[in-house]
């Protein structure tokens, strides 16, 4: 799993071999024997290609670090959405339509982000 959210993110920063193998064996779950077919190489060799491209992966996050970023991100954006929540509330307590209108208002866009951000790491 971890492999292949560093694959979402880092992926087209691999050589096409890397690419392609990463892609073979944790998305298509093809064995390494297939793979080896499929690129021309030994198992073996399909083996040190997808331990290089892992450790590329890695490295991308250690360097970049998006994947932390995105998820500092998303928790942030959570709390939001719990703030929104209790300010909806209170609008309805002091019978402010305008403030409960823009709570919604708020409320939408953040599902929305949360949603559209589950189909990069879920």
């Amino acid at each position: 799993m971890e492999i292949g959210i560093l694959f979402d993110f880092y992926g087209k920063l691999l050589s096409d071999k890397q690419y392609t193998a990463i892609e073979l064996y944790y998305i298509h779950d093809l064995s390494l024997a297939e793979i080896g077919e499929e690129l021309g190489i030994s198992r073996q060799g399909v083996y040190d290609t997808l331990k290089r491209a892992e450790q590329k992966l890695y490295e991308y996050e250690e360097i970049l670090g998006l994947i932390k970023k995105f998820r500092n991100n998303r928790k942030e954006i959570m709390m939001i959405e719990e703030l929104v929540v209790e300010i909806e509330n209170e609008s309805k307590i002091i019978n402010s339509e305008k403030i409960l209108k823009e709570a919604l208002a708020i409320k939408s866009l953040v599902r929305k982000i949360i949603y559209d951000s589950q189909e990069v790491v879920d």
